[in-house]
């Protein structure tokens, strides 16, 4: 029997222990990189607060995403478009608060980086030094090479985003799939000249899964799949639709795993008839 003291711990993403008992060893950008080499999928979902940042950080989610989704499941927009940098600070700054062993990675909301390079890295570290971030994403293909250059020889971590950039929805006609028939090389040329620039990772929302197998295998940094089939190195949801607390009409990629809106709505229904009833607060709950 080998002395438990000298045992190195497994890595991640290896093994049936990791998915019972994450390490809490903090998720580096060279650890996604390691598991795309041996072949194992990673997971990230978007979180906005402490307590969604904790559970997933205990359920062993690999990367948690402060998404400029927030502007339409935290803030109440229809589009990402609203969203502002001194929005998402507080937000990101909650999450890596919370999160021990989860990568960390803020979006960089419309507007905050698409004007120069130098645009973009001053939005970049005020993510990292006033909210706590471990990266940073944004969206755009060979136009924002130059913005992940200036950011990751400045010392900021980059993820890229590619195919469908909902930030830019009204320039791209609405959410279509991107890469399709002749786009399909754009798609890997804009992916290999990110990772050329120093991305990474880089997500693919919205891509044909044959497009993104691709990808996959043209570019030696992950890949994150949303909407973009099985053979991406890591999935990605935000996490509402994921968890069935949003309700209504989904995105084809989306699988319901639970319906928080249904616990939240009938435990709500049930205090509040417990209120009008004058069973609650009870003797048990009053000093």
């Amino acid at each position: 029997m080998s002395d438990s003291s000298t045992e190195q711990p497994a890595p991640y993403g290896s093994g049936p222990a990791a998915a019972s008992a994450p390490p809490t060893r903090r998720v580096r950008t060279h650890h996604l990189r390691e598991m795309k080499q041996r072949g194992e999928k990673f997971t990230m979902l978007t979180a906005y607060e402490q307590y969604a940042a904790q559970t997933f950080d205990e359920a062993g989610i690999d990367v948690l995403l402060v998404g400029d989704s927030a502007s339409n499941n935290v803030y109440g927009n229809e589009t990402s478009l609203p969203v502002t940098v001194d929005e998402l600070i507080p937000l990101t700054r909650a999450v890596s608060r919370s999160a021990r062993r989860a990568l960390v990675v803020a979006d960089l909301p419309f507007g905050s980086y698409q004007a120069s390079p130098e645009q973009a890295y001053l939005t970049g570290v005020r993510f990292m030094k006033e909210a706590g971030a471990h990266a940073v994403k944004l969206e755009g293909g060979l136009p924002m090479v130059p913005q992940v250059r200036k950011l990751t020889e400045g010392g900021i971590p980059v993820m890229a985003h590619i195919g469908f950039t909902p930030q830019s929805e009204h320039a791209l006609g609405g959410y279509r799939v991107q890469g399709r028939g002749a786009a399909a090389d754009r798609v890997v040329e804009e992916a290999q000249a990110l990772e050329s620039a120093g991305a990474f990772a880089v997500v693919m929302e919205m891509v044909p899964g044959d497009v993104a197998g691709e990808v996959t295998k043209s570019v030696g940094i992950p890949t994150i799949g949303i909407g973009a089939g099985v053979d991406c190195d890591g999935q990605v949801l935000v996490w509402q639709d994921a968890f069935g607390l949003r309700t209504g009409r989904m995105a084809k990629f989306v699988k319901q795993y639970a319906d928080v809106h249904g616990v939240l709505l009938e435990a709500a229904r049930e205090y509040a008839a417990d209120v009008k009833a004058q069973t609650f607060p009870g003797p048990e709950h009053t000093f």
